[in-house]
């Protein structure tokens, strides 16, 4: 070329070198590619476009698998895709291996990938040839490095010994890959066969149990750490006679035996064996040693992963009961899952306890066949969490076997706590100060059940409330009073609350892991609880499974909450459901029933929650706003102007869009409430004056003691 002439065009370039180019689009599935890059997939030799399946068919299946992971690290990494791929002819026969070699883009918004690259045959030894073959060449090293990376991924995500060996037995080697794989052992002074690949069932037999002693590859590698390479049948036989026929009737022309070594004791041997002859170059043998190094570390820690599932599976049947006998008249679904890293087994737990018949006290529910569900929560999740566990279950069932009610068995079991922590923290003699202050406590709801009658007893200590699934699908959290978390205070007290679950409610009581799994907090992780619980409409079984698989299966990757880390932790979900006895229409009334103290005046915005729950599919946002203002100007006129406590009713009725809310407040007080013009500077009176102006209809009741104040909300009066 003389100087000052145009440069050749860049395809005239590409085509003296025997160079393809070839362009990729995965949103519309089409191939466009020129001449040389036409006639290296095996096509007709001009410039083209062909759909996706047509280029496809003349690809190796496993060279287009291998493309896309190629292809989605290249994108991920910003860097080219480079790969190998074998081009079949119409009879499925390899007639070449082109080298691909690509800078991918992703649409985001398309979800689909565009590719533009190069194509150009490499030379590739034939599989079969003599053992003394062509020097490795620097593209052969590349892909050499992409296995390794690749290999080492794989493995490190095996969780299981059966993982690790499926990985094993899919490695693909760059040029050489061996048909026949075994992985061995050691049990005592003998080998032992952990997996196979490549072999009939039942070919393993003659080397199971082999002394290590024997004359044979494994074993000669398993007693000195030093790997076996035989490159032909002729040196198998002559280094080891007394074991060649064992191996000469699978027909394989070369072996690789390597130790599995991890910190530096050989717990095993690999053998890759070929059904054509390999040289075992220094190359060759690189890899070989890096695979069997990480299938040692992998199998190792597979191992170690069993071993504690093992012990933790075994210590979470121990410690976990099932629910049951069936309950005439109810049914009774627990799930435990164990969802934190490490030991599989934590500090929350759950119970269903038989309580003795009717006692010698007072109580209008005793009777044969009450019982007691409790749900809790040691702090932590490791093994002393797991054993403080075990040690306050017992010490619950005994108490709740003795017949004591609700708030003397957690005052018991918070004492017995604080005596256990306690105890330990004293007998840590000269122990780190930091595991001296290892001190824990432990949330717990118990609540005793008369399946008769439908009338729970609740005692609280700083575990969530209990949630109510009404007749109608309506969810309502049930607040219950409470106390502090056992182990805190010996002396802390644990007041009960009584409700009736009705015929066709549902009950949940769960730990703090079923709602804020997945880096949600208790705000939106209750949301996504109640949606599952609204729209379900199996029995408590498959509820159960619908609440667990909403947190913790596949679909909560997609409903990730607000907060930047994924929390994880033990889920543990108790369900009592009371059957309709026969009744298959769900009832039109739904309520909610509580008490407002005049000790307690917080317990207002836990009435107006609960009055927004159970309003939460009302056609208008802003009657709902009413009613809460309605409410609060009830409850304060109570609390400000008697020395009563406050008993609120809400109830709504009706077929949707004809509802009506009837919200009735009740006290002691004597005094009857009396409408005031108040100033406008004044800070009081104007309860009843917006009661008259917002109500559809409200009026005050006397009572024998006390009297009762009422307001009622009509869906259909928005619309006039």
């Amino acid at each position: 070329m003389r100087t000052g002439e145009p440069l050749p065009a860049v395809g005239d370039v590409l085509a003296s070198l025997a160079t393809g180019m070839w362009h990729w689009d995965t949103a519309t599935g089409l191939v466009s590619v020129d001449a040389e890059a036409a006639r290296l997939l095996g096509l007709p030799a001009e410039e083209a476009t062909f759909r996706e399946a047509q280029v496809r068919a003349r690809l190796h299946p496993v060279d287009w698998n291998e493309i896309t992971g190629v292809v989605q690290l290249a994108v991920a990494e910003g860097t080219l895709a480079e790969v190998r791929i074998r081009i079949m002819d119409e009879r499925n026969r390899i007639v070449r291996v082109v080298r691909s070699r690509s800078k991918p883009t992703f649409d985001a918004r398309k979800k689909a990938y565009k590719l533009i690259g190069t194509l150009q045959e490499v030379a590739e030894p034939t599989p079969g040839s003599p053992a003394g073959r062509r020097a490795v060449t620097g593209d052969w090293r590349r892909s050499r490095e992409a296995f390794l990376l690749d290999a080492g991924r794989a493995l490190a995500e095996a969780r299981s010994t059966a993982e690790v060996l499926r990985v094993a037995a899919g490695l693909s080697m760059p040029g050489f890959s061996p048909d026949g794989l075994a992985v061995f052992g050691i049990r005592g002074d003998r080998l032992t066969i952990i997996g196979h690949h490549g072999q009939r069932p039942g070919d393993e037999g003659p080397f199971v149990h082999m002394a290590l002693e024997t004359d044979y590859p494994a074993a000669e590698v398993v007693r000195t750490g030093r790997a076996v390479y035989l490159s032909s049948p002729g040196q198998y036989k002559s280094r080891y006679p007394l074991t060649w026929p064992l191996a000469e009737r699978f027909h394989r022309r070369s072996w690789a035996f390597l130790p599995l070594t991890v910190a530096g004791r050989t717990m095993g041997a690999w053998m890759a064996a070929f059904t054509y002859p390999v040289a075992f170059t220094p190359d060759e043998r690189s890899v070989l040693t890096t695979v069997a190094r990480m299938l040692a570390q992998a199998l190792s820690r597979a191992g170690t992963a069993e071993t504690e599932r093992e012990l933790s599976e075994g210590l979470q049947r121990a410690m976990m009961p099932t629910v049951g006998p069936e309950v005439p008249g109810m049914d009774v679904a627990a799930r435990y899952v164990p969802t934190g890293g490490g030991l599989q087994v934590g500090g929350d737990w759950y119970d269903m306890i038989p309580l003795p018949g009717a006692t010698s006290r007072s109580r209008t529910s005793a009777g044969p066949g009450r019982f007691a569900l409790v749900m809790g929560d040691v702090q932590g999740h490791d093994v002393r969490a797991a054993g403080l566990m075990g040690q306050l279950r017992i010490a619950l069932r005994a108490y709740a076997s003795e017949g004591h009610r609700p708030d003397a068995v957690l005052s018991r079991a918070s004492r017995f706590l604080h005596g256990v922590l306690a105890d330990g923290a004293d007998g840590a003699d000269g122990a780190d100060t930091a595991e001296v202050a290892d001190l824990r406590f432990a949330t717990c709801l118990y609540a005793e059940v008369d399946p008769r009658t439908g009338v729970l007893e609740v005692a609280r200590a700083g575990h969530p409330d209990p949630v109510i699934r009404m007749a109608d699908g309506t969810v309502l959290q049930r607040p219950t009073a409470g106390g502090l978390p056992l182990g805190i205070d010996p002396d802390s007290d644990y007041p009960t609350t009584r409700f009736t679950l009705e015929p066709g409610e549902t009950m949940m009581i769960c730990t703090d892991g079923l709602i804020e799994t997945g880096g949600h907090d208790l705000d939106t992780g209750w949301q996504r609880i109640r949606t599952i619980l609204e729209r379900h409409g199996g029995d408590a079984e498959e509820l159960a499974d619908a609440l667990v698989q909403a947190v913790h299966g596949p679909s909560s990757h997609h409903t990730t909450g607000p907060l930047a880390d994924r929390r994880e932790d033990d889920i543990a979900v108790l369900l009592l459901s009371r059957r309709r006895d026969g009744r298959a229409v769900r009832p039109r009334l739904r309520h909610t029933l509580m008490t407002v103290a005049q000790a307690e005046p917080e317990r207002v915005s836990v009435a107006r929650r609960q009055l927004r729950e159970l309003l939460h599919d009302w056609s208008s946002e802003e009657h709902v706003d009413t009613a809460v203002l309605l409410l609060s100007e009830t409850l304060a006129n109570v609390l400000l102007h008697t020395d009563a406590d406050a008993l609120v009713l809400a109830e709504v009725s009706g077929e949707r869009g004809e509802r009506r809310l009837r919200v009735q407040v009740t006290d002691a007080g004597d005094d009857l409430p009396h409408k005031r013009r108040p100033g406008e500077l004044a800070s009081s009176g104007r309860g009843l004056v917006l009661i008259e102006l917002l109500a559809d209809a409200w009026g005050v009741v006397p009572r024998g003691q006390g009297k009762s104040i009422w307001f009622e909300l009509y869906e259909a009066s928005v619309a006039r």
